[in-house]
């Protein structure tokens, strides 16, 4: 099997004849080849790394491998699903690796992380890694590999403390967390020493050029697809949305410098192009790339586009894309109703969506799909209800489009102005009556797990005394009920599961992540925080924890 997924492979880059001292790595997805080799975020770092005539790499996933070495100084991992921390486990177990950071000596490999998951907070699994590094792999990855050839020779805890001066990169073990009390909250986490940072720093990339495939294969879960990434981050700023607040700030890919290259480069091997980003079509000149696109030369591609925004949806959008084999458009809404909107900073009025639907069947799209969320902070039974009439009156307007509703429960993220607001409790009922009232509608609803909301929250707002609960939760298996039955186990030597998950935290308290820094300071975050609990016109119930 091996050969013949990497035979399939087209690549868009010329990878380098490694040195006789270069440095042997392993890169690995934890997921299978299919889904890894889709991840843009993967192809760049591999591409980056095996256009270094200093590294010597080999891609890892759990269903094949390349040749690997046999001694490996290097073993990366990107992360970008929560629940891909049990395969990171079985991989570095195959590979006779202790799973904890603490056990490994100078025969391992340096264990490092990166990716979306690990970004946002790495806290969790921060004692499954030496090394993780915080933000975009642009100029962070060069300046990881020339930090540690600085240091190659040395003992494991002198790498360790070069690594941890370079911006951007954190190294857990050098950091110290103490808790009021075993199940309690944090008390402090400060550097073992003076000269390591009080605080890391997630690295942002400035440039105008932005990512795109360094591989086209029919293997991939999006068979033949090549990707460019045309936006970063989202001017949106959604309080709740880790894609804005996270990677801000929004930077756009220059059409004539980066976009119109890289397409030309892509549609020379495929004729499948994938337009990315948090928010396509706010691309100030979005329209001139779809004219690009429109040209004749350009008749058998087919196009995807990621998310856009409801307003920018107009007749020649859904045209053009109709054109190029797409049947549907994805809108995130978050809610029908206005006032939840306000809250969350969603710049959106019913109107706009009622046009969206309208235009999307107008140029020829069959289908539009809409993203919601239950659950979020201030909402009533009535919020829901005007979900509800909402659809309806698009189902109305567009007689004949097929509509689908996603629906989604809040879950808090770190660095955003909503990290201190815990899961609703009453989500899971809301989302079974939106289900009740849009089924017999016609309009498909689908909503997500709750149970797997629960777990998303759980690792999104956890601590490092989290991953004894993990280690224990992969021998259980990773459903809600192991992860109870794990808490069961440690009760009283750590937090219970509602502590992470349901409760609403003071904006006093020291977050896991307080120690890493994302694009916004906390009392930037307090002040976006203030301004959405000012609009929550609910019982005071639901404000009380946050001290504000």
């Amino acid at each position: 099997m091996t050969s013949s997924v990497f035979a399939a492979e087209r690549l868009l880059f010329t990878r380098a004849t490694p040195d006789n001292d270069a440095i042997p790595t392993i890169f690995a997805f934890p997921n299978e080849y299919t889904v890894g080799i889709t991840s843009l975020g993967y192809q760049i770092v591999w591409a980056t790394l095996a256009m270094r005539d200093d590294v010597q790499v080999s891609r890892l996933f759990t269903d094949t491998r390349e040749q690997l070495p046999r001694n490996p100084e290097l073993l990366g991992f990107s992360m970008s699903w929560e629940l891909d921390y049990v395969n990171i486990l079985n991989l570095l177990e195959s590979l006779e690796i202790p799973i904890r950071a603490d056990i490994r000596d100078r025969n391992h490999p340096i264990v490092f992380g990166g990716g979306p998951v690990l970004t946002a907070n790495p806290e969790p699994f921060a004692d499954f890694f030496d090394v993780i590094l915080l933000g975009d792999g642009e100029d962070l990855l060069g300046n990881f590999i020339e930090a540690y050839k600085q240091v190659r020779n040395a003992s494991r805890q002198i790498q360790l403390k070069a690594l941890a001066q370079v911006p951007g990169i954190y190294v857990p073990s050098l950091y110290q967390v103490e808790y009021h009390t075993l199940d309690g909250d944090i008390k402090s986490i400060q550097p073992i020493s003076p000269e390591i940072p009080a605080i890391v720093q997630k690295q942002t990339y400035r440039g105008n050029v932005l990512s795109a495939s360094t591989v086209v294969t029919e293997k991939a879960a999006w068979e033949n697809i090549y990707m460019v990434e045309m936006v970063r981050s989202c001017p949106e700023m959604c309080r709740f949305c880790l894609a804005s607040y996270l990677t801000l700030p929004f930077r756009t890919a220059s059409v004539e410098e980066s976009l119109i290259p890289a397409i030309e480069r892509g549609l020379a091997v495929t004729n499948r192009l994938g337009l990315l980003g948090a928010s396509v079509t706010q691309h100030p000149e979005f329209e001139t790339l779809l004219d690009y696109i429109s040209q004749p030369k350009y008749d058998d591609v087919r196009l995807s586009i990621a998310s856009v925004r409801t307003n920018t949806v107009t007749v020649q959008l859904a045209q053009t894309l109709a054109k190029r084999d797409t049947r549907s458009l994805t809108i995130a809404i978050e809610s029908g109703s206005e006032k939840l909107r306000e809250i969350i900073n969603k710049k959106l009025h019913n109107e706009e969506i009622i046009q969206a639907a309208v235009n999307a069947k107008a140029g020829g799209l069959s289908c539009l799909k809409l993203y919601g969320m239950a659950g979020i902070p201030g909402e009533e039974s009535e919020d829901l209800e005007q979900t509800v009439t909402m659809m309806r009156t698009v189902k109305k307007a567009a007689p004949g489009l097929r509509l689908t509703l996603g629906c989604s429960t809040f879950v808090p993220k770190a660095h955003t102005p909503f990290q201190w607001f815990g899961v609703n409790r009453q989500a899971e009922k809301r989302l079974q009556f939106l289900q009740k009232e849009l089924k017999p509608q016609g309009i498909d609803f689908r909503p997500e797990s709750y149970n797997w909301s629960i777990i998303q929250a759980l690792l999104s707002r956890g601590d490092r005394r989290l991953s004894q609960l993990l280690q224990l939760t992969r021998n259980f298996g990773d459903s809600l009920g192991s992860y109870k039955r794990a808490f069961k186990q440690l009760k009283k030597q750590i937090p219970d599961l509602d502590f992470y998950v349901h409760t609403d935290w003071s904006t006093e308290q020291i977050l896991p992540w307080s120690h890493l820094q994302g694009p916004l300071p906390q009392s930037t975050l307090i002040k976006h925080l203030a301004d959405a609990t000012s609009k929550i016109n609910s019982s005071p119930k639901e404000l009380q924890p946050l001290n504000l």
